[in-house]
């Protein structure tokens, strides 16, 4: 059920936190073999779902009991046609897991879900191809490619669809506009480079203003994912309009660039007291950040250190 798909909470003010690097906590952490970095695989049996569930409940432990709000995306951030392909999911099988991740999260709201705590059910899309390395396509083009994933959320009764480490202008309006044809509410969330642009050299001020041009500047919000605060700290210019589109960070725990991480064999969990302090920075400096979460090699520990740092005692 579309709960919240007319009334977002998360734009009524207030924090809202999400959760961690999900597919660098189950490969890491616990010892979870993921076929091409897919968490959805988890969701076809039963064993998956309760690992997944047990994942979530750890960062809905630390939502309740600081009565924040919580974004719960759905596992599906490789749940799209050529990923699927790769896996052996052909469109119906695609279309049954997307609409099991949302079932997934609905009975999580179910239990965990308080006055204090609303727990809205966001079906996350990821990028066709790599999320480090930017796509050819024009955006009709991958308009017509989401669109299937975007109509299974919007059947399946999700309140919004959230597209995560977008690197391709053309990737993103594509998404909003798919999502603007259904009726979808929807995010999208640009990754960077070290330097602070995306991997074709773009600002994010003009993925961000070219986006909303090219869309009626149809999504809610916009947020940063998989980068360190490092990487985009001096990209964020106070006073700029742009800048109140932002809305949210999901960060890496590690400084290292896309290049060493795709490198490395191992797991780069940083500092969750540090990485606390730069969200700290972050959300003094740019009060519209509200949904703060993790990406690649944090886990319950950074969002819980996010969150003491973030919010008063």
């Amino acid at each position: 059920m579309a709960k919240y798909r007319n009334n977002l909470p998360q734009m009524n003010g207030g924090l809202f936190l999400s959760d961690g690097g999900m597919e660098t906590t189950l490969i890491f952490h616990d010892g979870v073999e993921l076929p091409h970095f897919a968490s959805f695989v988890l969701l076809d049996t039963a064993e998956g779902r309760q690992r997944l569930k047990g994942y979530y409940e750890r960062y809905l432990d630390i939502a309740r009991r600081r009565r924040t709000g919580f974004v719960l995306d759905s596992a599906t951030w490789r749940a799209n046609p050529d990923w699927g392909k790769k896996l052996g999911y052909d469109s119906e099988a695609l279309e049954a897991v997307n609409t099991s991740s949302i079932r997934l999260l609905e009975e999580l709201r179910d239990i965990w879900e308080t006055p204090e705590t609303p727990l809205v059910v966001s079906g996350a899309i990821g990028p066709r191809g790599d999320g480090y390395k930017a796509g050819n396509m024009n955006a009709a083009a991958y308009e017509a490619y989401h669109a299937a994933q975007i109509a299974t959320f919007e059947e399946a009764g999700a309140d919004m669809v959230a597209a995560y480490t977008m690197n391709n202008i053309d990737e993103a309006i594509g998404i909003v506009r798919a999502a603007k044809t259904l009726g979808m509410p929807c995010m999208i969330s640009f990754t960077v480079e070290t330097d602070g642009r995306l991997v074709t050299g773009r600002t994010l001020q003009e993925a961000i203003e070219t986006t909303d041009s090219e869309t009626g500047a149809y999504p809610l919000y916009y947020m940063i994912n998989c980068a360190h605060p490092s990487h985009f700290a001096s990209a964020l210019a106070a006073g700029e309009p742009w800048l109140e589109r932002v809305r949210g960070v999901k960060a890496n725990a590690s400084t290292k660039s896309h290049a060493e991480l795709d490198n490395s064999e191992t797991l780069d969990a940083g500092d969750p007291a540090d990485l606390g302090r730069h969200y700290s920075a972050l959300t003094a400096s740019f009060p519209t950040m509200r949904i703060l979460g993790g990406c690649c090699g944090t886990d319950h520990r950074h969002v819980a250190a996010i969150c003491e740092a973030c919010l008063p005692a």
